[in-house]
């Protein structure tokens, strides 16, 4: 790599000095056409700088300024569809069935749960909150695999050997926007690139008409904002683009009044004419970027608006989902997703907000679990019947999890009103497809869905996991910033083997 990196070097040294010599040789030639000592060194050293800088990046040229690094092994993910629960759903009520939580409901939680602890909201010892005993809350064994899933969530019963548990999944951070960022970048503080940004910067996607990682959002803006799906240090071209169910699929992306489409490429063309000759002169991969997201956006004035006209979708193919063309809705956002894999998208990633639960969480939480159960279940059997689940993995996590306790206050008549805080030691994850195993749960917490019992599974440990099902080593794929190589997981994480097909 190397060797290649100072050949190319020189190979451009070579070139300005014969350019040098050639000028002199021409009638027009006179002594200030000659480079001076210092701009020779000065282009040389951006050229092999270039060069070493496309060498870095896996670039086959100066051109482009990066490209994809490739597959490390044999992946089995071609793509994934990342869900991600804005605020942390309960998962006690809807995946932990915890029996004795139920009996001592009321009572006041063990001392160890609470004493020399660090929670978000809670101050004093609090009481147990156990799941309600009615029909909507009561959990039975699902499948062949016999998986426990609350009737919250009953099409995704109808799935259930489709998925793979992790029940002991445990993070550093207990507030909403440093947890966001800690799963999704490793770092639980701002400028860090996400997960999808590391899948695009190290694969890249199948479609030169689409983004490597797409992004939509039902709800408000989350905690972490965009830096949720950023591309931190990484070249920007990494980053998540936002996609819209409703109005402009992509903003700024339409033509603005007056302008042809004749126009609009021109003005592209130009521009990146200009920018290429800069970046042959400097080497500076934001240029590259540039160029890139400039004829990407023209490309996608004709590809995001047939992507995005779900109307063209068969009738039971509507009723599966639960969607209405036109409107902005989590359901849409599933199918748009399937649209976007079938197309080549490697990473497409989906925010639902809400599931922030401090207060009636037994009232809030079904109407919550009903938008979502239906088209999620939705998306597997899709995906099935089209042969693109092996192949696709959907992963559906929170920031952290919620406390077996109760936050609300600790009289027994206050329980039906109470919530549920943050809780960051053990929480309920799944997957589905991608090389996973199917009806497989990994991991077991306490009594109480508190404390991890056997097989913890840490963030690092989580994300490493999902890039070695997309091919990728989450150990070598590796970024030069500030003087050290930066990868996702830091120095941590260890891939979960169990959980792999």
């Amino acid at each position: 790599m190397w060797v290649l990196t100072l050949v190319r070097g020189l190979e451009h040294f070579w070139k300005i000095r014969s350019n040098s010599i050639r000028l002199m040789n021409e009638p027009s030639w006179n002594e200030n056409s000659l480079l001076s000592r210092r701009q020779l060194f000065q282009k040389a050293g951006s050229g092999i700088g270039a060069a070493a800088l496309a060498s870095m990046l896996g670039a086959e040229d100066l051109d482009s300024g990066f490209s994809k690094r490739g597959f490390h092994h044999a992946a089995k993910a071609k793509s994934v569809i990342y869900i991600h629960m804005v605020g942390a759903p309960s998962h006690l009520d809807l995946f932990e069935f915890k029996p004795e939580l139920q009996k001592r409901n009321g009572e006041l939680c063990p001392e160890h749960m609470f004493e020399g602890k660090r929670l978000a909201f809670i101050r004093s010892r609090p009481s147990l909150l156990g799941t309600p005993k009615d029909a909507r809350y009561e959990f039975s064994p699902q499948g062949q695999s016999g998986a426990m899933i609350s009737n919250l969530m009953p099409h995704l019963q109808t799935v259930s050997d489709d998925l793979c548990f992790i029940k002991t999944l445990h993070t550093e951070q207990f507030n909403h926007a440093p947890a966001q960022m800690f799963l999704q970048t490793g770092f639980s503080r701002f400028g860090r690139p996400s997960l999808g940004s590391w899948s695009s910067y190290g694969i890249g996607s199948a479609n030169e008409n689409l983004p490597n990682f797409v992004v939509m959002v039902t709800g408000q803006v989350l905690g972490a904002g965009n830096s949720a799906w950023g591309s931190g240090f990484l070249p920007t071209v990494h980053q998540g683009i936002e996609f819209r169910s409703q109005g402009d699929p992509v903003l700024f992306l339409s033509n603005p009044k007056g302008v042809s489409d004749a126009d609009r490429k021109f003005s592209v063309d130009s521009v990146n004419a200009l920018n290429k000759m800069r970046l042959a002169s400097v080497g500076d991969p934001e240029i590259a970027t540039r160029i890139s997201q400039y004829e990407m956006a023209y490309r996608m004035q004709s590809s995001v608006p047939e992507l995005m006209d779900i109307k063209s979708e068969p009738k039971e193919i509507h009723e599966l989902y639960g969607t209405e063309p036109g409107q902005t809705s989590f359901a849409n956002n599933c199918l748009l997703a399937r649209r976007l894999v079938e197309r080549g998208v490697r990473f497409v990633q989906l925010f639902d907000q809400g599931w922030d639960h401090h207060g009636n969480v037994f009232g809030s939480l079904p109407k919550k679990a009903k938008q979502v159960d239906q088209p999620i279940a939705a998306l597997i059997k899709d995906l099935k019947m089209r042969g693109m689940l092996d192949d696709t993995l959907i992963v559906w996590s929170a920031e952290f999890g919620r406390t077996p306790m109760a936050q609300g206050g600790n009289a027994t008549d206050k329980i039906s009103k109470a919530g549920r805080d943050h809780h960051k030691d053990a929480f309920t994850v799944w997957m589905a497809g991608g090389g996973t195993k199917g009806g497989y749960t990994h991991g077991a917490t306490d009594e109480f869905g508190y404390e991890v019992a056997e097989n913890g599974v840490h963030v690092h440990d989580f994300n490493a996991t999902i890039l070695h099902l997309m091919g990728i080593d989450h150990e070598r794929l590796t970024f030069r910033y500030q003087g050290r190589q930066f990868r996702l997981t830091d120095v941590h994480g260890n891939v979960v083997k169990e959980i792999i097909a």
